[in-house]
Formats: C-alpha cells, sequence, structure tokens
C-alpha cells in the first residue's frame, strides 16, 4: 500500500509540475459555480456553500503546490 501511494504521489507531482495553474483554475471555476449554483434552491449544497470553500481550499492548495514545484 505504501508502494502505490509513493507512486500515485509521484505520478500527481509529475503531472502538476507540467501544469502550474490547473488547481487554481479548477478553484476558481468551482467558486464561480457555487456563485451560479446559489440563485437555484439545491438543499445543504447551496445552503453551505459547498463549491465556495471546496474552491478556495482547492486553489490555495493549488498556489502553495505551485510554489513548490
Amino acid at each position: 500500500m505504501t508502494d502505490f501511494l509513493s507512486r500515485l504521489l509521484d505520478r500527481l507531482s509529475d503531472y502538476l509540475a507540467l501544469r502550474k495553474g490547473l488547481l487554481p483554475i479548477l478553484g476558481i471555476v468551482l467558486v464561480a459555480a457555487n456563485f451560479v449554483l446559489s440563485f437555484f434552491n439545491l438543499g445543504w449544497v447551496t445552503d453551505s456553500d459547498l463549491l465556495l470553500h471546496l474552491g478556495v481550499v482547492v486553489a490555495i492548495l493549488g498556489i502553495m503546490m505551485a510554489w513548490a514545484l
């Protein structure tokens, strides 16, 4: 299991090293999707602003990973 996780992280790191802006753009898309979905009543997804929080976390992690890579 540890070997699998190590290989997975190596592949993910190699993939994201060439695409440094992918995670911040994905975060921006999630925040924009949250804005659009806020006009519709979709239950707990829109009440809790799930996509907003997820988008901010993904964008911050993406910026930190791009800086490190």
